[in-house]
């Protein structure tokens, strides 16, 4: 009989045994279900600063992760501003202005549009287990949903805007539910928070988030994805900067 309950034991955990994942097999999942060969996006910016809250609206299209233009809808005081990164470079064009910045060095950390999102924070890339060794610390919830945690620390070598990360990787979805990311020194730098996801071809992806800058007063800038498809076609014009000025 002690026999028979052992190997009815064996029997039941070898499936979960074989499920078990490693820290970078749970980011490699995460980069699967957000890659996609092209983007076509529409989304809301609320920015909650001490002084109120500004909305700002903006369509983008994006191949990879190597090329992304945005062109800003409204209010009327960013209406037409526009947005190209190729690469590791990004420009900006301004319709009072009427010129193309290079955003580059030091401006890269500026806030970008008066959010709690930074350039920097923009042009990083997203496959984090390049840059980042992980470890599985454990498992807490978020919101209900069962999580993995995984730390992150930089590689070697690696330029990176945060040395240090911690994410709360929802189990079924694979989506990050909560990150913070902290500086060298240990000091919490920011917060994303997803509070909403939905399902597009197969894959989850987040609906509502907030990214809050700590080191700003405010309540954090909240992101809305109102559409998004993916894998569409693209004019290549699209990617250049003579998109900027039309």
């Amino acid at each position: 009989m002690k026999k028979l309950i052992i190997l009815a034991f064996l029997l039941f955990a070898a499936p979960l045994y074989g499920e078990e994942l490693t820290g970078r097999e749970i980011l490699d999942r995460i980069d699967k279900n957000y890659e996609a060969k092209s983007r076509v996006s529409t989304a809301t910016m609320m920015i909650k600063g001490r002084r109120g809250t500004r909305t700002i609206t903006s369509k983008s299209w994006a191949e990879g992760y190597e090329k992304t233009f945005t062109n800003y809808l409204s209010p009327p005081r960013e209406k037409d501003t526009k947005m190209l990164k190729l690469g590791d470079e990004l420009w900006i064009w301004s319709p009072s202005a009427d010129r193309i910045i290079k955003i580059a060095g030091h401006m890269l950390r500026q806030s970008m549009m008066g959010s709690d999102v930074s350039y920097e924070d923009f042009m990083e890339d997203p496959h984090l287990g390049d840059l980042y060794d992980v470890i599985l610390s454990g498992q807490e919830p978020v919101e209900d949903r069962d999580c993995y945690v995984l730390e992150l620390t930089a590689k070697q070598g690696k330029k990176v805007a945060y040395h240090s990360r911690k994410i709360w990787v929802d189990k079924e979805r694979y989506l990050a539910l909560r990150e913070e990311l902290f500086a060298k020194s240990g000091k919490l730098l920011k917060r994303l928070n997803i509070h909403e996801v939905f399902k597009k071809e197969e894959r989850w992806y987040p609906k509502k988030f907030t990214f809050k800058d700590v080191l700003k007063k405010g309540d954090g800038t909240q992101i809305i994805i109102d559409s998004i498809e993916f894998n569409v076609d693209i004019p290549k014009h699209v990617f250049s900067k003579a998109s900027l000025r039309k």
